[in-house]
């Protein structure tokens, strides 16, 4: 059972080395893949664009490349972990904290919109999400 508040930790293996799954998160165009229909970067700032016209600006906290790249995410850190597998993947791990109590439940969950996309968008090119603005998180879909 998953204690809720406090840090949201989730973990994946991704089977690609580090050095691609960084550049899809710390790239305007991998972000664009797997996250948001547009997410460009200026001067440190990312600017998601969502499919419901939603936008949110991310500040980028840290980029070492191609182990650690943290934003501050909806007002909270949101940490991406890089480690090789040591067989040619990786093992990602996320931890977003400072999440509000209220939003923990929503947050959890809808950080599996991210990290599922990610690992189909590195792993086999392929996007899953259906890019419709009238079926979105809001809505009850999971495949915004």
């Amino acid at each position: 059972m998953i204690a809720t508040g406090g840090p949201i930790v989730w973990r994946l293996h991704i089977p690609a080395s580090p050095e691609p799954v960084f550049a899809a998160l710390d790239s305007d165009d991998g972000r664009a893949a797997f996250w948001a229909e547009s997410a460009i970067e200026t001067a440190a700032v990312i600017h998601f664009r969502f499919p419901d016209s939603t936008s949110h600006a991310a500040r980028i906290l840290e980029r070492t490349p191609p182990t650690r790249f943290a934003i501050e995410y909806f007002g909270a850190p949101a940490t991406f972990e890089l480690t090789p597998d040591g067989r040619g993947g990786t093992d990602l791990v996320l931890t977003h904290e400072g999440v509000a109590a209220e939003e923990w439940h929503e947050v959890h969950a809808g950080w599996l919109s991210v990290l599922l996309p990610l690992k189909a968008w590195v792993a086999h090119a392929v996007d899953l999400r259906n890019h419709d603005p009238e079926r979105t998180w809001a809505q009850g879909y999971v495949d915004q």
